[in-house]
């Protein structure tokens, strides 16, 4: 009986730690980029040595992919569910921006550095990739209703320059509207875009 305690005690603190290791990197990654934390630094925040981080973690990839998955399951994306009961176009890509750009707002420090690092670092610009294929599932429950068919190619460019994170950064940090102004803004845009005659 004292062995078999012993070994799911040790199970336990292999879980532990593993998620602790996964907690530094979240952290680090947030903070410095995924592209400049190394591994040394995500060891010492976590409170292991490089060997446990490595009998964990063999390779970059498999970190990655942890952080990920536990970021995105605390982090995750508007549900499009919602926005597609909504009929009313206008109506349904107001909520669906002032979510996104509230998510946006939540994360910006990770997105902005994930963004940043992916320019240059391999790792980090496949995660960039599967996050840019959410976003663009997000958007097909909105092009359906602000660039259907017969719209002129313009509103769907203009859908996805209303979606992109950078162009909420430009509106919110560089502009400094707030989130409201700013979905009013890319509203009008399309609204203007949608009614042009092709």
């Amino acid at each position: 009986m004292p062995r078999k305690y012993e070994l799911k005690r040790r199970a336990e603190n292999a879980v532990a730690t593993r998620q602790r290791i996964v907690e530094a990197a979240i952290e680090l990654h947030g903070t410095l980029g995924p592209g400049r934390t190394s591994v040394s630094a995500i060891a010492m925040r976590a409170g292991v040595e490089r060997q446990t981080y490595y009998r964990h973690f063999p390779d970059n990839r498999s970190l990655f992919m942890a952080c990920s998955a536990g970021w995105a399951e605390r982090h995750p994306l508007p549900d499009a569910s919602a926005w597609r009961e909504i009929a009313d176009p206008e109506r349904r890509l107001r909520l669906a921006l002032s979510e996104l750009y509230s998510y946006y707002a939540d994360n910006e420090l990770m997105l902005s550095n994930v963004i940043r690092d992916a320019q240059s670092h391999v790792l980090t610009a496949e995660l960039a990739a599967v996050l840019l294929m959410a976003i663009t599932a997000l958007r097909d429950a909105l092009a359906e209703a602000i660039a259907p068919q017969g719209a002129p190619p313009q509103a769907s460019a203009m859908l996805d320059l209303a979606l992109d994170f950078t162009t909420w950064r430009g509106l919110v940090r560089r502009s400094g509207l707030d989130t409201e102004a700013a979905v009013e803004v890319m509203l009008t845009a399309l609204r203007c875009v949608v009614a042009r005659p092709t």
